[in-house]
């Protein structure tokens, strides 16, 4: 279902859906963030037919407009009449509540993040299973996503699919007075949602479930606001009602609403009003359960970056087997500095998945000898298909089946150690261990980035375990497009421009920040 608007609003939409396919000499201007059709030599009677037959809303600007035209005033009036009737005229004026685009806390915030599992008593290959085990349905997701753009099959798409759940939670709060919200993070998609009272149907969460009826700073959207327009699909009852699917039966149900979300540290907090988010009060699936909701970290109109019109921002993931809190910056203190050893690439945009942070990866090279893969492998296909997203909420990295085998063909011939084939741990590629041995020399993994080589520190992608005595490589194959996962960036302050549309990736101890 397609977003609904209100009647103020119809002299915004009428003309492109009613137009766009009548006629076949146009001129295309934008007004207000609304692509208009205005159409040159179409009398007025058939625009008048045409757009009483297809909108109920017969408003009075649009046929102060009809009536001008009527009278032989010339198509460029009819133009500057049109935007000073959407400019002064009460009865069409946008009812549109502007998306809350907030000026960056000078000194910027930093919000602690902590993994799922944390202070659960595993080695570190345990928890890299745990974390593929809940990749699983995540890689099905992203690619299911990308499947059902790149196909064109209208019947996929009217039901738009989202990354989902995640591997870090970050701690916040939500409301007036505030109430704690730990929620997901998730770079692969854009809503902010919380389960939210009264629950039809709301999972068990840690904390009390957000009432919204007990915050004086909750206030519902309209169905012709900004962000209800963005949301993929949405419908117009009492506020605009939304619907997020995750693929995998788990989806969000609700109303999208703004409110005063609090940031940072004890001591160091930031309130910042007006967040466009959903309060979920249908809520079902699996990935959610530590959390009391989402903060998506995208590149969409509804993610939290996008909605404070931060430029950029940054996360530093610390060891999975260590206790010390991860970290999420933004405003200036997600900046790094340029005399920084900081390799930093371009973002790449695929217009059928604009939510996702793609990487312009150019090739992989094992100790000194570079992957003879063929050069397209890691593009991004005309249909939208392929090419490299980054995502911290997928643990290992899936690299494209042909690239793989490249990689764990070299790996093996570099590495000298037995290579163990028992698939006990759930990874492609494990050596055994030497008895009583504590190193192991293994060549290095370097990803040839456009704008700089990022070579990995060797924990970043072996992974030992001692008492099963063996050693393996933390990345998998994928067969559509490749994921470079959080492993891989553990102590590395990763950071995203969306203002120069760049990553950098700077190695640093992340527990010191």
């Amino acid at each position: 279902m397609q977003p609904q608007v209100s009647e103020s609003e119809c002299c915004a939409i009428a003309v492109l859906k009613v137009l766009k396919h009548k006629v076949k000499h146009v001129v295309e201007c934008v007004i207000l963030q609304t692509r208009w059709i205005l159409v040159e030599d179409l009398n007025y009677d058939t625009a008048a037919s045409i757009l009483l037959a297809q909108t109920s809303h017969a408003s009075m600007p649009i046929m102060k407009v009809m009536a001008i035209w009527q009278n032989g005033s010339s198509f460029v009036t009819l133009v500057a009449i049109l935007v000073v009737v959407l400019y002064v005229d009460p009865t069409c004026s946008t009812s549109r509540k502007t998306i809350q685009h907030h000026t960056p806390h000078p000194n910027g915030f930093k919000v602690r993040l902590r993994h799922v599992d944390s202070g659960k008593n595993l080695t570190k290959l345990e928890r890299v299973q745990h974390g593929m085990k809940r990749g699983k349905s995540r890689l099905q997701r992203l690619n299911a996503m990308v499947l059902a753009a790149s196909s064109h099959d209208s019947s996929q798409l009217e039901a738009p699919i989202h990354a989902g759940n995640g591997e870090y939670l970050m701690e916040l709060s939500i409301g007036t007075p505030p109430e704690a919200y730990p929620a997901v993070l998730d770079t692969g998609s854009d809503l902010i949602w919380t389960q939210c009272k009264p629950c039809t149907q709301c999972y068990k969460q840690p904390t009390p479930i957000f009432d919204p009826k007990k915050s004086s700073s909750f206030s519902k959207l309209s169905c012709g606001s900004d962000l209800c327009s963005a949301l993929p699909a949405s419908t117009c009852s009492d506020g605009c009602q939304y619907v997020y699917s995750y693929g995998d039966y788990s989806m969000t149900q609700g109303i999208l609403a703004t409110e005063t979300f609090t940031f940072g540290d004890s001591g160091n907090q930031v309130s910042v009003k007006d967040i466009g988010f959903g309060c979920g009060e249908d809520n079902e699936g699996d990935g959610f359960e530590q959390a009391s909701g989402l903060v998506g970290l995208g590149r969409g109109p509804l993610s939290l970056v996008s909605q404070l019109k931060e430029p950029k921002f940054s996360y530093c993931l610390t060891p999975m087997d260590d206790s010390k809190t991860s970290v999420l910056l933004l405003g200036s203190l997600a900046s790094v500095n340029s005399t920084q050893e900081a390799v930093t690439t371009p973002l790449l945009k695929n217009p059928s998945q604009p939510s996702f942070y793609y990487l312009s990866l150019e090739g992989i090279s094992v100790g000194d000898t570079r992957l003879s893969i063929e050069k397209t492998t890691f593009e991004l296909g005309d249909d939208g298909s392929g090419g490299v997203i980054i995502d911290s909420g997928t643990t290992i990295s899936y690299i494209e089946q042909n690239a793989f085998d490249a990689l764990k063909k070299e790996f093996i011939a570099q590495t000298k150690l037995p290579v163990d084939n028992s698939s006990s741990t759930g990874l492609d590629v494990c050596f055994t261990l030497p008895s009583g041995s504590s190193q192991v020399e293994i060549p290095k993994l370097v990803f040839h980035f456009k704008g700089g080589d990022l070579e990995l520190p060797a924990e970043n992608y072996m992974i030992g375990d001692s008492n099963l005595g063996v050693a393996c490589l933390a990345m998998g194959a994928s067969n559509g497009m490749s994921i470079f996962g959080n492993v891989q960036q553990q102590n590395i302050l990763v950071n995203h421009d969306l203002e120069k549309e760049t990553i950098s990736f700077l190695p640093t101890s992340c527990d010191q920040l």
